[in-house]
C-alpha cells in the first residue's frame, strides 16, 4: 500500500453539523418469541425501545465516536441518521436535511462504510469501484484511491472470496469515491495489518482537514483513543458518557492512574491488600501480572515496594499510566459479555 499520496480534493464545506440529532426514540414491534423471553422489556405499547431519547451532535472537521456493548443501540442510532430507519420520534438531521427520505442530491454528500457488507459479492473489486465512480459528478480516481488501499493486489479474486479486512479496504474507497461531506465509517480498521491501518488512520486524519464529518463505531477502543475529536458511550438506547477523550480519561478525578507491574513469581495479594487504603485496587490481572488502580502517590509506591521487598520478590516490568479508553468504557458497560 502507497502512503505517499496527494490529499483527496473536498467540495463546499460549511460551519453546519454533519449530525445532529435529538431525543431519538426508535422503537419495534418484538416477535413472539422475544416478548415472551422477554417481558420486563415491552413497553405499554406493546414494543421495544431501541433508542430511548438519544441526542448526539457530530461537527464537521471532527471526528465522532460512537461506543457501546453490542445491543446497545449504536446500528440503530446510526440506521436512522443515514435515512436507513424511520425515527419513532425525536428529531434527526444529516447536514441539516432530514435523512428519511433524502433526495439523491443529499445522499450523493454522504459516504456509508459497512462492516458486515453492503458489496456486490459476485464482483472483483475494481470494476465495482469504476461502477460507484460512474455514479458521481466529480468522483475520486479509482486507480489512485485503489493504489492507496492496496487494492490492486487482490482485484482478481470476487468480494466474496475477500478477507475480512480486504473487504474493509474496498468498502472503504467505495464510500470515499464521491468526496463526501459526511463519512459513516463502521469498524473502519478491523481485520487489517498494521501498514493498512496506518494507511487507513492517514485517510481518516485527512478527511478531517479537509472539513469532513467523520462518524466511526469500533470495538477496538485503542483505535477510538487514538482517533476521537468526542466519544459518546452509548447504554440501553441511551448517551451514558459523552466529552473528548481526554475528559472521560480524567472522569471526575485526574489523579486517577494505573501502575502494572509483572513478578517472577506469584504474589500473596492479600497482604498487598491489607497495606492498600481503600482509594487503590489491587487487580490479578494474569500468571504474574498485576495491576494498581486508583489514588497513586508515592506513598502507594513506597507500600507496593515495601511489600515486594517484604516477600522478596523482584519486579520484571513496571509501567505507570493513566487509564484508557477502554476502562472508561468497561466502568460504565460492565465487563461481562453482552
Amino acid at each position: 500500500m502507497n502512503s505517499s499520496h496527494p490529499h483527496f480534493q473536498l467540495g463546499n464545506t460549511s460551519a453546519l453539523a454533519a449530525v445532529q440529532i435529538d431525543s431519538l426514540v426508535k422503537e419495534f414491534k418484538p416477535t413472539r418469541d422475544f416478548a415472551q423471553k422477554n417481558p420486563e422489556k415491552i413497553n405499554e405499547r406493546g414494543t421495544v425501545s431501541a433508542i430511548d431519547g438519544l441526542s448526539l451532535t457530530a461537527h464537521r472537521g471532527e471526528v465522532c465516536v460512537l461506543l457501546g456493548a453490542n445491543g446497545a443501540g449504536k446500528t440503530t442510532t446510526l440506521a436512522c441518521a443515514q435515512g436507513l430507519q424511520k425515527p419513532t420520534s425525536g428529531t434527526v438531521q444529516l447536514l441539516g436535511e432530514n435523512p428519511w427520505g433524502a433526495s439523491p442530491e443529499l445522499r450523493a454528500r454522504v459516504g456509508i462504510m459497512l462492516q458486515d457488507g453492503g458489496l456486490p459479492q459476485a464482483m472483483r473489486p475494481i470494476p465495482l469501484l469504476k461502477h460507484i465512480s460512474s455514479m458521481y459528478q466529480n468522483p475520486l480516481k479509482v486507480d489512485e484511491i485503489a493504489e492507496r488501499l492496496g487494492i490492486h493486489s487482490f482485484n482478481g479474486t470476487t468480494i466474496r472470496r475477500l478477507s475480512g479486512g480486504q473487504k474493509q479496504r474496498v468498502a472503504l474507497a467505495a464510500a470515499l469515491m464521491g468526496r463526501p461531506e459526511v463519512l459513516f465509517l463502521d469498524e473502519p480498521s478491523a481485520g487489517l495489518d498494521p501498514q493498512s491501518r496506518n494507511v487507513v488512520f492517514e485517510i481518516i486524519r485527512e478527511q478531517k482537514e479537509k472539513g469532513v464529518g467523520i462518524i466511526l463505531t469500533t470495538h477496538l477502543l485503542d483505535d477510538a483513543q487514538r482517533l476521537a475529536d468526542d466519544v459518546y458511550i452509548v447504554d440501553a438506547g441511551t448517551v451514558v458518557r459523552h466529552g473528548s477523550v481526554q475528559e472521560l480519561l480524567a472522569g471526575e478525578d485526574s489523579n486517577h492512574k494505573r501502575l502494572t507491574f509483572t513478578l517472577a513469581d506469584k504474589l500473596n495479594t492479600q497482604r498487598l491488600t491489607d497495606r492498600l487504603g481503600s482509594d487503590v485496587t489491587l487487580i490479578h490481572l494474569s500468571d504474574h501480572h498485576y495491576a494498581l488502580e486508583g489514588q497513586l502517590s508515592p506513598g502507594v509506591i513506597a507500600q507496593l515496594g515495601a511489600e515486594l521487598e517484604q516477600q522478596n520478590l523482584m519486579p520484571v516490568s513496571l509501567e505507570l499510566s493513566q487509564r484508557t479508553l477502554e476502562d472508561v468504557f468497561l466502568e460504565i458497560s460492565g465487563r461481562d459479555i453482552q
